[in-house]
């Protein structure tokens, strides 16, 4: 296995089935926090949902459709970041982050997410990477802008998620702004 540091205390690795247990123990901490915008938190109740979860992501890396990987600090997940989508014949990818409160305001998930874009757009030669949240994420809307997205718009009313529509904005990195971001 690998593992990629972020910070002196804190590192990114992928985040696999047999790690189900941990990842529950990390959902039940940060679902309040995750709950309201992502999906998969609402279903990741249980050690076998939880592991059906992280089996799905195991499923599309194992077709290079998608990939998890869990932000740990100070040996404990506090987050990740993923391949929400990663389709290599229209070289498009979604890349989607989350945290529990404990890993807030380490500049963990940007850095995460930098990687992801330095690996989409520059080692598998994708062309766009895109980052979906809803309007009233705000915090989510905050990395997009940090690793120098652009907002391309705003999808209204666009998803449904616990009894509620939410607008959606989209934003993207081309392969050519990150190559002339990264020097």
């Amino acid at each position: 296995m690998f593992t990629v540091p972020l910070t002196e205390n804190a590192e990114l690795r992928p985040l696999e089935p047999w790690q189900a247990p941990e990842f529950l123990e990390h959902m039940d901490r940060a679902r309040a926090h995750t709950d309201p915008w992502i999906p998969w938190a609402t279903r990741s109740t249980d050690l076998d949902s939880a592991r059906a979860t992280l089996q799905g992501y195991a499923d599309r890396q194992a077709s290079d459709t998608g990939r998890i990987y869990g932000i740990w600090l100070d040996g404990t997940l506090v987050g990740g970041v993923m391949f929400v989508s990663f389709n290599t014949a229209s070289g498009n990818c979604e890349i989607g982050a989350w945290t529990e409160p404990a890993g807030e305001g380490h500049g963990l998930v940007t850095s995460g997410v930098r990687l992801l874009l330095d690996y989409a757009l520059v080692t598998r030669g994708l062309h766009r990477a895109e980052w979906l949240c809803s309007t009233a994420n705000a915090r989510s809307g905050a990395v997009a802008q940090r690793v120098g997205m652009k907002l391309d718009g705003v999808l209204r009313e666009w998803f449904p998620h616990n009894g509620v529509r939410h607008d959606k904005e989209v934003w993207s990195m081309l392969a050519p702004e990150w190559k002339a971001a990264r020097g």
